[in-house]
């Protein structure tokens, strides 16, 4: 396993998807995606281009995990990127030292899992805030498809919590004097102390343990700078 940075080449990953996420990469994922799955490293930077968090729903009590992961999720659905389940089969074949065939071995199956997304040969899970087991399975799975052939690269899309723990604290202290005294709370409505839940720093720590082998694997993180700006309100 090789840490790389091709996502700081501009060539590669525009300044405007660079600018608003945190990355950590192996085997220069990024540049490989961009050189041999080029439509859907475009999908992929045109999400990061565009996406940012709204406070209306990132500091949603009960709507951390879904309103997030589901918004991302549905703007690659809408690019023809698939929730789909990947297993695998292998089948030994014999022959004999003169080139015939003489039988085969029973198929050994393998039953994968329902990944986020999937398109051509990338896959892309949204870990937000799952349990931060999630990140073994994916990464071993990423690993295993890998050396099988299935995939190019992996992508997980995920929070710097620190970073957004920080963000959080500023908008709902900004939000707490709008309101009357009697109505402030000074209890966040989302839980970012947690740290047994997917985030930056738990995929980072896999990943430099080598879980996911030699398979390309890009992690992305939304942090500070991928909030749209706007101040936390209740509709």
């Amino acid at each position: 396993m090789f840490q790389t940075s091709t996502y700081d080449d501009p060539n590669v990953l525009p300044a405007d998807a660079r600018n608003h996420w945190a990355f950590m990469e192996t085997n220069s994922a990024a540049a490989i995606m961009k050189a041999i799955c080029p439509a859907e490293w475009s999908d992929i930077v045109d999400v990061l281009q565009s996406y940012r968090l709204d406070p209306k729903f990132w500091l949603k009590a009960g709507g951390n995990r879904g309103d997030i992961a589901a918004q991302i999720d549905s703007l690659f659905h809408n690019k023809g990127w698939l929730e789909t389940r990947l297993d695998l089969e292998t089948k030994g074949i014999l022959y004999s030292k003169e080139g015939e065939k003489i039988g085969e071995l029973p198929p050994a199956y393998q039953e994968g899992y329902l990944v986020d997304n999937f398109k051509n040969r990338i896959v892309l899970d949204v870990e937000w805030n799952a349990k931060d087991g999630n990140l073994d399975r994916d990464l071993a799975a990423y690993r295993s498809w890998f050396d099988a052939g299935l995939i190019a690269a992996g992508v997980i899309i995920t929070k710097d919590r620190l970073s957004l723990l920080n963000l959080a604290r500023r908008l709902w202290l900004d939000h707490q004097q709008t309101l009357d005294e009697e109505a402030r709370n000074p209890k966040l409505p989302i839980d970012l102390n947690t740290s047994t839940v997917t985030a930056f720093d738990k995929a980072q720590m896999r990943v430099r343990r080598g879980v996911m082998g030699s398979c390309p694997v890009l992690i992305v993180a939304a942090n500070e700078s991928t909030w749209n700006g706007q101040p936390f309100t209740i509709d």
